[in-house]
């Protein structure tokens, strides 16, 4: 039983030795690693695969923001076909663009149509945009005729 328990002593010993051999940097090895991200290091690194594949190897593009390429917003999938700050908004339903980039709707209220409204009062927008209330009846709390 003493004899395993001094070998299993010496075998961590030698491990605990190993691991601060290796841990120490060499001299023509730097201690810190600075890295900016701007060389390329597909050529250093390798695959699990074994490969690097010509499109991973690409380096990837900058977004085409709006303020460059206008045209960005008109298409299909676009969040909006205006431009505001660099991005894609629609002037008509955003609510930090209603109408106009930069013109902000109030708390309580929603964009319609570019303008800024309450659906809780509105008659034309009761309780979301393009809800219109019946001739004669009001909007209170976001329904019409609620009483």
């Amino acid at each position: 039983m003493k004899a395993l328990n001094i070998l299993i002593m010496l075998a961590l010993l030698m491990a605990l030795t190993i691991t601060n051999l290796f841990a120490i940097p060499s001299d023509d090895e730097p201690l810190f690693f600075h890295n900016d991200g701007d060389e390329d290091r597909s050529q250093d690194e390798p695959t699990s695969v074994g490969f690097t594949s010509r499109f991973l190897a690409q380096k990837p593009r900058a977004p085409m923001t709006c303020d460059r390429y206008p045209r960005v917003c008109r298409a299909a999938g676009s969040a909006g076909p205006d431009c505001c700050k660099k991005r894609c908004v629609n002037v008509k339903t955003d609510w930090f663009n209603c109408g106009m980039c930069g013109k902000k709707c109030r708390y309580s209220e929603i964009c319609c149509k570019g303008k800024c409204v309450n659906p809780m009062s509105n008659r034309l927008h009761c309780g979301g945009c393009n809800n219109s209330c019946n001739k004669g009846s009001k909007c209170l709390y976001g329904m019409c005729s609620y009483a």
